[in-house]
């Protein structure tokens, strides 16, 4: 029997967090199935998914906590099951730049929320543009397509949502995805 664990971490960015955090991890006999990490102004941020034996896991848990504490940093630990498959779902990628403006990645959110559609992934950031300085704003996202809607449909209507939102926007079957 596996069991699967999300670790999330949350502290000031510094040198060998990951090293200390994926380190407990192996020591427990635990395999680290996905990770996502970044760094939001000085602040580190990290989403892992490890499995390992139910006894594994139980002592992963203590000693993440007391990396943890000896890192500064705020973990927390989710029990969960694996991901079924969506074999009735096609993979798209989403990438939209603007001018930065508050309310685009709700507006974007709302629009796939609607049509039942389900963000997977998801990354945006802001930057000056060349030569202006203007703030602009990107944004890449992957989302699962329910294989009963019309994809030429979809593509129109979020054409025609970017358009009236002024948002320069593309969606594509997402390439090289298993």
């Amino acid at each position: 029997m596996t069991d699967y664990l999300v670790i999330s971490a949350l502290g000031t960015d510094k040198p060998g967090i990951i090293n200390e955090l994926s380190k407990q991890a192996v020591d427990r006999n635990c395999n680290i199935l996905d990770t996502r990490m970044t760094v939001l102004g000085g602040e580190f941020a990290l989403l892992m998914l490890v499995n390992g034996s139910p006894e594994d896991i139980a002592a992963l848990k203590p000693l993440l906590s007391s990396t943890g504490d000896d890192l500064e940093l705020t973990i927390t630990f989710k029990d969960t099951i694996p991901k079924e498959a969506q074999a009735a779902n096609l993979p798209y990628t989403v990438q939209v730049v603007a001018l930065d403006h508050p309310g685009i990645v709700h507006e974007i959110a709302r629009f796939f929320s609607e049509k039942a559609i389900n963000i997977e992934e998801m990354q945006t950031g802001t930057y000056a543009a060349a030569h202006t300085g203007t703030p602009m704003f990107s944004l890449e996202m992957t989302v699962n397509i329910p294989s009963n809607l019309s994809l030429s449909s979809l593509k129109d209507e979020f054409v025609g949502f970017c358009d009236e939102k002024n948002l320069d926007a593309s969606i594509e079957a997402l390439r090289g995805n298993s």
